[in-house]
């Protein structure tokens, strides 16, 4: 079925947003177009201020290894850092070796290519875990600072395009039940809901083809109803904006 001109003209502005490069956890491509809440927390600052406290630290997930570059001026002795999608690795190196940090790749598995009682710090910022395998590396007495996306994050928003949460067990409850398990005691646990708005529906299909796993098989291509829809309700003085879900832990192993 054709399209009308205005809308076969936006399709090809979003198939162009859908091919454009997406490189390490960089969202600058959509600067001015884009808005996220922040949480009433900073994780920068907890975990910069816990590093000027360690010897040792480990940051899993890195990405591109832009947030911990950010943080340069607070390391320890040793850095480590790991990444378990391949493209980032390389990325990652560039950016922080430099910096006398050791990047790992770790492919898509949980388990820590690291001695046990490595570090007295691990920092994880939005990247899954094994609480067991955080308590391995970690020495008596060391901290534990996570911040994750809550699994029903975007929870509307995926609705619109047919879909459900995949992962909405990961929650703070949850998270704090399995690291009590692997022998944690909680400092901190706490949640929020934020606001995460798109200004064009061109920013959301770039922001969906850089985290494929919102939207599971998402392109302009078998999504364009559902695009469509969504630029008439801007065009109709609407707004594209989603509840998002973040959640901070800060656990300790007892020193004993």
């Amino acid at each position: 079925m054709a399209l009308p001109p205005s809308d076969a003209a936006a399709v090809a502005e979003w198939e162009r947003e859908e091919r454009q490069p997406f490189i390490g956890w960089d969202f600058s491509h959509l600067a001015g177009r884009w808005y996220e809440e922040h949480p009433p927390w900073s994780y920068e600052e907890m975990a910069r201020s816990l590093l000027r406290a360690s010897d040792a630290a480990l940051d899993l997930g890195t990405g591109g290894g832009e947030r911990l570059a950010g943080l340069a001026d607070s390391f320890p002795a040793r850095v480590a850092a790991t990444e378990g999608y391949a493209p980032n690795v390389e990325v990652a190196r560039q950016r922080l070796v430099p910096l006398g940090v050791e990047v790992v790749g770790v492919g898509g598995g949980t388990e820590l290519p690291f001695p046990d009682r490595s570090f007295d710090l691990v920092l994880d910022r939005h990247t899954a875990f094994d609480a067991a395998e955080v308590a391995r590396v970690l020495r008596p007495g060391g901290t534990f600072l996570t911040q994750q996306v809550d699994g029903r994050n975007l929870a509307d928003l995926i609705k619109h395009f047919g879909a459900q949460p995949q992962f909405p067990d990961i929650t703070v409850d949850r998270v704090s039940v399995d690291l009590r398990r692997s022998g944690f005691v909680i400092e901190d646990a706490r949640d929020h809901r934020l606001l995460t708005r798109f200004d064009d529906v061109g920013a959301l299909v770039y922001y969906l083809r850089a985290v494929p796993w919102t939207v599971p098989g998402f392109s302009v291509a078998t999504h364009r109803g559902e695009l469509v829809a969504l630029q008439a309700q801007l065009e109709s003085g609407g707004q594209l904006s989603f509840a998002s879900r973040r959640f901070l832990i800060r656990a300790t192993l007892p020193s004993g």
